[in-house]
Order: C-alpha cells, then sequence, then structure tokens
C-alpha cells in the first residue's frame, strides 16, 4: 500500500524559534535540523512529508493577508501531490489564519491542519512534537476534510478556535461548537461534527484583498464621538463586538446609531459579535441591541470575532455588492456559524 504524503508549510512561529539576546526569534533554514532529531518522524507508520520553509519566517503577530494570500498559494500549487497538509504558525493570530484559509480554499477535500506549540522544539519540554506528529498522521488520515486547528490532544475546526490562553499548553478552544477529535490512545473523530462533502467542485483558491476592515470593542463608558472621524466611506467593513447578545450601552446609542447609519449608507458592512466566548447574538432580543438591527447591522450570530473578521475579507475581496455581503455574512458558507 502506497504512503500517504503531506506538506507541512512552516510559515514560523514558536515551535521553531531558538532563544536570542532579545528572546525567541524564528532562524531561517534551522527547522530542518531540529525535524532531524525527532526520531518518530522516521517511524515507518508515519507519512512520508515534505517541509517548505516559508522566507521570510515570521512571528505570527506579523502575519496578515498578504500572508493569508501566500500561504493559499502554496496549497493551491502543491494541492495535487499531497494527501494533507500541516501548517505551522505562531499561536497569537492562528486562529485568523486559519478562519480566512477555511474561505480562501474553495472546494477542499484534503485535511489543512494548523498547529504550533507554546514551548520551541529546542527547549527540553516542547510540546510541539507532539503537536506536529498528530497534525501529520491527521492530515494524512484524510478525515476532517476541512481547515482544522490541533492543540494538545483537540483538534478544532479552523473558523470556530480562538486564543484563549497564552501559558496552558492547551491554547486553543471552540466555544460554540464540538470538538472535531480527541486524540488519546486513539485518533477518535467526531463525524458527526465533520464538514460534510459538499456538491463535488473543482478545488480552487480566492485571494483576498487589503480591505479597509476594523475591530471595534464596546466597553463602558465608551465615547463613540472619539471613534466618529474612522467611520468614513473608505472603511468597507466593521466588526463590532457588543455586549452579551449584541447589547450597547443605552447612554451611547444617540452617539453610535447615526455613526453606524451613516457608515451603513456609505457601504460599510457592520458585523456585530459578541464579546462572550460562548452563546451567540440575537439582535432584537434585548432593547438594547434592536437599535442596531435597525440600522442595518448584520447578525453575526455565534461567529469567533476571528472568523468575523475573515469573512468580512473574504466577502469584500470578491463583490462590492453591498447587499449580497449582508446576506452572504449571515450565512454558513464553511461551518463558521450556526444558521
Amino acid at each position: 500500500m502506497m504512503k500517504k504524503r503531506v506538506c507541512i508549510l512552516y510559515t514560523g512561529g514558536t515551535i521553531g524559534m531558538v532563544p536570542t539576546e532579545l528572546g525567541y526569534a524564528p532562524q531561517q533554514k534551522y527547522f530542518p535540523s531540529l525535524l532531524d532529531e525527532i526520531s518518530q518522524l522516521k517511524n515507518k507508520d508515519m507519512p512520508n512529508w515534505d517541509v517548505v520553509e516559508f522566507n521570510p519566517l515570521l512571528d505570527s503577530a506579523n502575519v496578515a493577508v498578504e500572508q493569508w494570500v501566500n500561504i493559499g498559494r502554496e496549497i493551491r500549487d502543491r494541492y495535487s501531490n499531497y494527501d494533507g497538509f500541516v501548517v505551522l504558525h505562531g499561536t497569537d493570530t492562528m486562529s485568523y489564519t486559519a478562519s480566512a484559509l477555511s474561505f480562501m480554499l474553495d472546494g477542499l477535500n484534503k485535511p489543512v491542519v494548523f498547529t504550533g506549540s507554546q514551548i520551541p522544539l529546542c527547549e527540553l519540554r516542547s510540546d510541539g512534537r507532539d503537536n506536529l506528529i498528530n497534525s501529520m498522521l491527521i492530515a494524512a488520515d484524510g478525515v476532517a476534510n476541512e481547515v482544522c486547528l490541533y492543540f494538545a490532544g483537540k483538534l478544532l475546526r479552523g473558523n470556530r478556535s480562538t486564543k484563549v490562553s497564552a501559558d496552558e499548553l492547551m491554547a486553543f478552544a471552540s466555544p460554540n461548537y464540538p470538538v472535531l477529535a480527541n486524540v488519546g490512545i486513539d485518533i477518535m473523530y467526531n463525524r458527526q461534527a465533520l464538514m460534510m462533502p459538499k456538491q463535488a467542485r473543482e478545488f480552487s483558491l480566492t485571494e483576498m484583498k487589503q480591505v479597509p476592515i476594523g475591530v471595534l470593542k464596546i466597553f463602558p463608558g465608551i465615547q463613540f464621538d472619539y471613534f466618529e472621524s474612522l467611520m468614513t466611506d473608505k472603511l468597507k467593513g466593521v466588526v463590532l463586538e457588543t455586549f452579551g447578545a449584541g447589547n450597547i450601552p443605552g447612554s451611547a446609542q444617540s452617539a453610535l446609531l447615526p455613526i453606524i447609519d451613516r457608515a451603513y449608507k456609505n457601504g460599510t458592512i457592520i458585523t456585530v459579535c459578541s464579546q462572550c466566548s460562548q452563546g451567540a447574538v440575537s439582535l432584537g432580543t434585548y432593547a438594547a441591541s434592536s437599535a442596531l438591527r435597525r440600522v442595518g447591522a448584520v447578525n453575526g450570530r455565534d461567529m469567533t470575532t476571528e472568523a468575523a473578521l475573515a469573512k468580512s475579507y473574504y466577502l469584500l475581496s470578491i463583490s462590492d455588492d453591498m447587499a449580497f455581503v449582508k446576506a452572504q455574512m449571515q450565512r454558513n458558507l464553511c461551518g463558521e456559524l450556526t444558521e
């Protein structure tokens, strides 16, 4: 039986970093030597694998739309040559990139597994070895044929994930969607939670554009007047992080609502998400949220902020039709929300 082939895309991040005078940092052409030290990668049960090292290597704090597109291109160009892909990425923005790729990779029918580590591979107690090995096995299995995120024994849907810890080995959670797989003695897939195969279509990459988009977090005592200058007709999308089920302070509505109404009339898509990690926005359930619906804001339901931002980039990259974008923001495109 022919062994499966997995492509490892090394973009940077903690997993391959080395100590420097300024702290941990990625070092070009050092990662392959780290892999040579992991004897399990030579085990007969491991898939065949190749490494593509990005140049430059980046701390994930520096990853943005341009890098999302570069990762997508690497997968597109190698799609027919491999059974699955592992993307090694820094944890800080991994959920943003995984969310973005879930929209960009249309017709995906192979696993794309994001992973990394909290402790570099060069350190004695690195969690990177197990994360890498299990991600490679999952990528070779061909069961979770979607963009996923694997960390510390849990496989999550990429666009449902969010980083929840800076120092725990399980750095991510999926508050509003079940785990796709639990990895213990065996890899136990939750098949009911996996993406169902859609009508067969050819794999393709939709490249995102550098669209002007913002994120605004509501907080007690917020003075919206200071944000009015940001809401120009150049701003194409805003993710509004509100309280609870979509609520905003009543005392601020007189300032905020005219700003949002003007932005909406200028063609800006306002998507409302919740600051709560679990639960969903339900505009109109409370009087404090009904006003947002009246001025044309989009109900982000149970999307993470990461997914809402990535989805905004995706839709605004493919269409200038405001009605289309608004309608699609509220539809489940690739498992990112519960309709």
